[in-house]
């Protein structure tokens, strides 16, 4: 396992470094056009990948010079549990007279059903109509 550690770093490293490069826009790929850092990256498996991670991408300082994670840690959001959260209470209303209407459409179809079935049954007579003794 360890004989085969530097081949699977190898592998891992310009795997990344290929990704990264497709995944960049091309204004933020330096010196080179990105089809060529392409070929760098896939023909020169350990040097390709460094070279590219350390000279072909532009790297910018964020907006405002903190990092993501100052970012996260002063704009996180408060958890809210779904029984607080007006939102999803509201889209549950919405859902439940969504529901309700698909329910009575159901129910006012089985009942046309079931009366055209009693009418088949009695031979297009209906109950209330025949003499009573």
């Amino acid at each position: 396992m360890i004989r085969s550690l530097p081949y699977i770093l190898s592998i891992a490293l310009t795997i990344f470094a290929f990704i990264d490069c497709l995944n960049t826009p091309e204004d933020e790929i330096k010196h080179l056009p990105k089809v060529v850092w392409v070929i760098v990256i896939l023909l020169f498996p350990i040097v390709g990948p460094i070279v590219y991670l350390a000279a072909g991408k532009l790297r910018r300082a964020p907006a405002g010079g903190g990092t993501p994670s100052e970012w996260h840690r002063n704009h996180r959001t408060q958890f809210v549990a779904p029984d607080d959260n007006p939102e999803f209470l509201a889209s549950l209303r919405e859902d439940n007279k969504k529901d309700e209407a698909l329910l009575k459409d159901w129910e006012a179809d089985l009942r046309r059903r079931e009366e055209e079935l009693k009418r088949r049954e009695n031979g297009g007579k209906d109950d209330d109509t025949s003499p009573k003794a």
